[in-house]
């Protein structure tokens, strides 16, 4: 188990990277036991061309490997068509699992699931979405339904955001391990199932995923209002750094959002205005972006995968404004109908003679 603490972190570890530690010097080809290292070994190990037998070389062969192996990445780089391999591969199941926040990331056109669906569908991939993100849920309610809302679906990739309302619901919400659990008070809400402590659920919905073949990205949580300096988000830093430390022992994908939202406020400075959210903790447009954008770097897209992306955000953002705006009619001619019909009510009953 990963302690609480966590080091700094980018805000998406790609998945290509993230499958293991990586390797160490020499570990392609390390020499046998007693035999001289080359000078130039670690020179050639990083340059992808090591070979046990090089060892023995002339310098001029040597010149020759390394000016040739220097050559290829060097066409690499600056090929035009050259762009990243991106994870996901078409007709794989990606199932989101989360509380509200991902539950609006379907709900809305232009919430987070959607975008990225739409962002790989822009390169090429065409993902299948499983949505399972439900209100309110907290790391125990998650752990719970796993097998019905996403294991049973047989999904390739689960990407797995968790945090929010542990914290958010106060004494309704879960512990992050046992030292919090015994030194306060914790309620049950309803018929939820035991809490058990955030550290032990998180671990146990991973487990159980990686045991059903399922690839797991960790999405750190985002923010409990704007303003990063309140109590709440500072409750939330240790959940999101056990995050981090639990993908870096298991060697998951991590799409640190927390940090993506941290720098963007930061960046914005306007700790009394809705940047990233609609009430301090659901998404707006921005918001929305900012989600998809971190994930889809983690599911490998490079500047030009994402620029197309992007491009394919903007007719669902349309369509995400005019379905608003409608919603707002509606509501407006409703509450103008109660008025009136409220208003027509209070005159007929002046109307009426006081009963002798």
């Amino acid at each position: 188990m990963p302690g609480e603490g966590g080091g700094t972190v980018s805000e998406a570890t790609p998945f290509r990277q993230a499958q293991g530690p990586e390797l160490v010097e020499g570990e392609r080809f390390p020499p046998k036991s007693g035999s001289p290292r080359h000078p130039d070994s670690d020179l050639l190990w990083r340059a992808g061309i090591g070979d046990k037998n090089m060892m023995n070389k002339s310098p001029s062969r040597i010149f020759s490997a390394v000016s040739s192996a220097i050559l290829a990445v060097s066409l690499f780089t600056f090929c035009p068509n050259a762009s990243a391999e991106i994870a996901v591969k078409s007709g794989e199941k990606i199932a989101f699992l989360g509380d509200s926040i991902t539950a609006a990331g379907w709900g809305n056109p232009a919430g987070y699931v959607r975008l990225v669906i739409a962002g790989l569908a822009a390169n090429g991939v065409n993902a299948e979405p499983i949505p399972a993100g439900v209100s309110g849920h907290k790391s125990n309610q998650m752990l719970e339904r796993l097998d019905r809302d996403v294991l049973k679906k047989k999904p390739q990739w689960m990407t797995l955001s968790c945090g929010v309302n542990d914290v958010w619901h106060g004494k309704k919400g879960v512990p992050l391990d046992d030292a919090q659990a015994s030194a306060s008070v914790f309620e049950q809400e309803g018929k939820e199932p035991e809490k058990g402590t955030y550290k032990k659920n998180i671990t146990q919905i991973v487990d159980k995923a990686e045991a059903a073949g399922v690839k797991v990205m960790i999405l750190t949580a985002t923010v409990i209002r704007e303003d990063l300096t309140n109590a709440e988000n500072a409750k939330l830093a240790p959940y999101n750094d056990f995050l981090r430390e639990l993908a870096k022992e298991k060697h998951l994908a991590l799409a640190d959002l927390n940090a993506a939202f941290q720098e963007r406020l930061k960046a914005e400075n306007k700790p009394k205005e809705k940047v990233l959210t609609v009430d301090g903790v659901h998404m707006n447009t921005a918001g929305n972006e900012v989600m998809a954008t971190v994930i889809l770097k983690t599911f490998g897209l490079d500047e030009s995968q994402l620029k197309k992306a992007k491009e394919a955000w903007a007719p669902l953002e349309v369509k995400a404004e005019e379905e608003a705006a409608k919603k707002a009619a509606e509501a407006k001619a409703k509450a103008e109908a109660k008025a009136k019909a409220d208003a027509e009510k209070a005159k007929a009953d002046s109307a009426v003679p006081p009963a002798k």
